[in-house]
């Protein structure tokens, strides 16, 4: 039975949506392509009608997922007060108990950092063009005396955040993982 071109691109879209949240979820070596349609309601054999490789749906998956956060944040961005205001926000909920606790639904620069660094060209290149707009949300809020001032701030700054919640995720010491947020935030919102 063959599908409208409509389903076929709702059928796509479904299969991005639940692989950019199982990949944050488990990485992208972490599902197989059978179990993944099986979490999207497709039969494994109708991804190679929408893929060629499970690679291709990572670089899909991957940069579906960075704009979209990426537009949350220019939401914050966009936002009222100074822009030392609208960072204190982005910090506030970047580096919170809630994010930290939902890999799955939340940024995909600290859970897909590591699986883009060790993936081929397409997975990679989305990763890299996918940060450039948090960059640029960043360099409109931080301080500087010239852009490449800015740039290296706003370099800097989401370096720290990511970092902070990739170590705040991996330990196991609850209090630890707290403080790790609430040192690196309050760098931030002092800065």
């Amino acid at each position: 039975m063959r599908v409208s071109k409509e389903q076929a691109a709702e059928n796509r879209r479904r299969i991005v949506e639940v692989a950019g949240t199982l990949f944050r979820a488990r990485g992208v070596n972490g599902i197989g392509v059978a179990d993944l349609m099986k979490e999207a309601g497709l039969t494994h054999g109708g991804f190679y009608g929408h893929f060629a490789s499970k690679d291709d749906l990572a670089a899909e998956a991957c940069a579906s997922v960075m704009a979209k956060t990426a537009q949350r944040w220019g939401t914050f961005a966009d936002g009222t007060g100074t822009p030392d205001d609208r960072l204190a926000a982005i910090a506030g909920f970047y580096l919170s108990a809630a994010h930290r606790d939902a890999p799955a639904s939340g940024c995909p620069i600290a859970t897909l950092g590591i699986d883009a660094a060790r993936q081929d060209g397409p997975v990679r290149r989305a990763f890299t063009e996918g940060l450039r707009p948090f960059l640029e949300v960043l360099g409109r809020l931080v301080p500087g005396r010239s852009k490449a001032a800015q740039r290296e701030k706003a370099l800097a700054t989401l370096s720290a955040m990511v970092g902070a919640v990739i170590l705040a995720r991996a330990v196991d010491d609850p209090a630890l993982s707290d403080d790790i947020l609430a040192a690196v935030k309050a760098r931030i919102t002092a800065s």
